[in-house]
């Protein structure tokens, strides 16, 4: 399971005349994707939407939580979706227009350099690792440490965290920073961003293999979605895609979004 940052956009029939604002609906507290300052890069990607069609975004703050789709682009609420996996069942993805993994973050000063959930070292040293709930529904590196037995030396932090705290999920990265935990296994835009913030220079590392076993990917393509059926919306975010690609490249960029080829 991938819990990423969901901005959800309501894209009505624009009138050259007076143009209806680009609605968008988004956690107003989940860097580096959203917040309620404009700061994360779906908030620039949106702004850059917004000017391709010639108007200008309105935000409705909602907090990412399960359930968040249901009740906004399910409910008819908002109409488009900026970050969501391609291939969802939920929505109607376009093609992608980035592609990211999980990482490993470790402090450049111990040099450890962690690539594969292999390695043996990761059987001693403290493992950060996101974890969403007991049901089964955690991260990828969280399924894939524990089909090898790394159990016990694992720290776990949630994806959600503490909401009253900025950014809640950045938690991790900071333990890494702080010396809490050795290794961190994250996912690799929010981890690439904080690594980036810390007072100590962090390794951001791609996690290897892409595919753990024969179903358990850490690698994933993120697109924008609509409802399905909604042709006009839906062709209309692929155009965009395909024209301002340069742009969206260059602001995932300057978040440190860590990027893996197909």
């Amino acid at each position: 399971m991938i819990f990423v940052s969901f901005v959800v956009i309501e894209l009505r029939a624009l009138d050259a005349s007076s143009p209806e604002p680009l609605r968008v609906c988004a956690d107003p507290n989940n860097l580096p994707f959203t917040n309620s300052k404009g700061e994360g890069f779906e908030n620039k990607l949106a702004a850059l939407l917004a000017r391709d069609l010639g108007t200008r975004v309105e935000y409705t703050w909602f907090a990412q939580r399960r359930g968040f789709l249901r009740n906004t682009l399910s409910a008819q609420q908002c109409d488009v979706v900026m970050g969501l996996p391609s291939g969802s069942d939920a929505a109607w993805t376009t093609r992608p227009y980035y592609r990211s993994t999980y990482v490993f973050v470790t402090r450049r000063s111990r040099h450890l350099r962690i690539q594969s959930f292999d390695d043996p070292r990761l059987r001693r040293l403290r493992v950060g690792v996101e974890l969403v709930g007991d049901d089964g529904a955690n991260t990828p590196p969280a399924h894939a440490l524990s089909r090898r037995g790394i159990v016990d030396n694992i720290v776990g932090y949630s994806v959600y965290g503490d909401y009253r705290t900025n950014s809640p999920p950045s938690a991790i990265i900071a333990a890494v920073a702080r010396g809490e935990v050795d290794v961190a296994a994250a996912w690799g835009p929010m981890a690439g961003y904080f690594a980036a913030r810390q007072p100590v220079a962090l390794d951001v590392v791609p996690v290897q293999p892409q595919v753990d076993g024969r179903f358990l990917p850490q690698t994933f393509s993120i697109a924008m979605a609509t409802r399905r059926r909604d042709t006009a919306r839906h062709d209309r975010l692929e155009h965009f895609i395909d024209r301002r690609r340069g742009e969206i490249d260059r602001i995932l960029a300057d978040y440190h979004v860590p990027r893996v080829d197909e």
